[in-house]
């Protein structure tokens, strides 16, 4: 049975991904920060008792990380993917931008996604497909930077992007593939009601790009339609 670590999975495109994999009889490990008050998670549990592994983490903690790196410690992973994100400060134009929310920002959506991939590239390397996805945004790509403002969100986006594409380089010997995905508008709490797609279509859409991976597409950055965004 395939195996996929998904984080941030309490809502969203997470919970979506967890709902899709569970569909296609993977095993599947998931994270929330309070998995427990969940309930859909604790119903999911209670369906797929033998498939579902829940672990409480809150991804910026690095003792939690450790905790879940430990229990996981030898078992092989198919899939990797770095869900768990925020937004940040949503008024982040030029000359209001804000020091303390940036740094979170920059804690959650790049410095995280870093040290799990470390604590976890064995277990990948231990799997059969060997692919370590993180969740990103077209806001974080420069050339597709038309209207200006959002700095604090594109900045950490684009920062994650460019560790993507490091360790896609210092992984390759180990024949792990590392790619970036973009997961589309979506009607989340983040991309709001008018999103083009619902979470489900996302992460249908999600699995058949991570079906596709091979080495070859190592350090490339994913549209939710499977083409390449420019840097």
């Amino acid at each position: 049975m395939p195996s996929v670590f998904i984080t941030g999975t309490n809502r969203g495109i997470g919970l979506a991904l967890v709902r899709q994999y569970l569909a296609e009889d993977w095993q599947v490990y998931a994270t929330a920060r309070q998995p427990k008050k969940n309930k859909e998670l604790q119903r999911l549990v209670s369906q797929y008792q033998k498939q579902l592994n829940l672990y409480t983490l809150d991804i910026t903690n690095g003792m939690q990380r450790q905790q879940v790196a430990d229990k996981l410690n030898g078992i092989p992973l198919d899939i990797l993917i770095n869900n768990a994100g925020i937004y940040g400060q949503d008024d982040a134009y030029f000359g209001n931008t804000d020091e303390e929310k940036w740094l979170d920002a920059l804690r959650i959506n790049t410095i995280a996604p870093m040290k799990i991939m470390e604590l976890l590239a064995d277990n990948i390397a231990l799997g059969e497909k060997k692919i370590i996805a993180s969740m990103s945004s077209k806001m974080g790509s420069m050339d597709d930077n038309g209207s200006g403002g959002s700095y604090v969100y594109r900045s950490t986006k684009a920062a994650l992007n460019a560790i993507m594409v490091s360790a896609a380089r210092d992984l390759k010997e180990a024949g792990i593939s590392v790619v970036i995905l973009h997961p589309g508008w979506v009607r989340t709490d983040m991309g709001g009601t008018n999103g083009e797609i619902s979470t489900q279509q996302s992460a249908q859409r999600l699995q058949a790009i991570l079906n596709s991976i091979t080495l070859e597409n190592s350090g490339d950055f994913y549209d939710i339609d499977g083409s390449i965004i420019p840097w």
